[in-house]
């Protein structure tokens, strides 16, 4: 049966993804929603989109746009105004690709990210980086609440729509999953210490490795 699998903030740790897609084992038939912060903060972001666009000719792989994707490419536009971005991560980015100075990414990795969606939607569930307001349908929110309001400041109240929301963003530095019932936020800081994240949010089955590739309870 087709499922369909949210993977968390990987924010670099690309031997994290690469040791869940083991695991998970994804097939033609399945989606793989990724929720954004692909990018910034951990070893190997080059290597964590590598991962991503290889996982996209062998699935229907949906990916979302995060804050850091987002300051990323804005970065590239006006270099002379990265400085937020390079003190949230974006030196570390910069390393991963061996770039010294801010630029464009190879062509394949900078179409990948223009490629990204602000959110995704089935018929039970929402998809999104970071937050909505529990009245409107996400075609109407702004990037402030799709990629930057933090679940720490508003924790919104069940969806008008009446489907489940899988958010990432909100860091939670104990390493487990907000599950408040309407909202799940699987952003497990992983470059911190903490697990990358994996959910069929159907079955309820739950992946989870650290920066080193090393899965929860092996």
């Amino acid at each position: 049966m087709p499922r369909t699998i949210a993977i968390g903030d990987i924010h670099g740790c690309s031997l994290a993804l690469e040791r869940l897609l083991t695991e998970i084992q994804p097939t033609p038939d399945d989606t793989i929603v990724a929720l954004g912060d692909y990018v910034d903060r951990g070893p190997d972001s080059r290597g964590a989109i590598e991962a991503l666009i290889e996982l996209g000719r062998r699935t229907r792989l949906v990916p979302l746009l995060g804050n850091h994707e987002e300051m990323l490419l804005k970065a590239i536009e006006r270099p002379d105004e990265a400085d937020g971005w390079l003190m949230y991560g974006g030196r570390e980015t910069l390393d991963s690709y061996g770039m010294s100075a801010i630029g464009p990414l190879p062509e394949e990795h900078m179409r990948f990210l223009h490629a990204c969606r602000d959110y995704y939607e089935t018929g039970t569930h929402l998809f999104l980086h970071a937050s909505y307001a529990e009245n409107k349908p996400l075609e109407e929110l702004d990037a402030l609440w799709l990629r930057w309001e933090s679940l720490r400041d508003y924790l919104p109240g069940p969806h008008f729509s009446g489907k489940t929301a899988i958010v990432g963003h909100t860091s939670q530095r104990s390493g487990e999953i907000l599950d408040v019932g309407h909202l799940k936020c699987i952003d497990t800081f992983c470059y911190g210490g903490g697990w990358l994240t994996a959910l069929d949010v159907d079955g309820g089955q739950v992946w989870q490795a650290d920066e080193l590739g090393r899965l929860r309870g092996e």
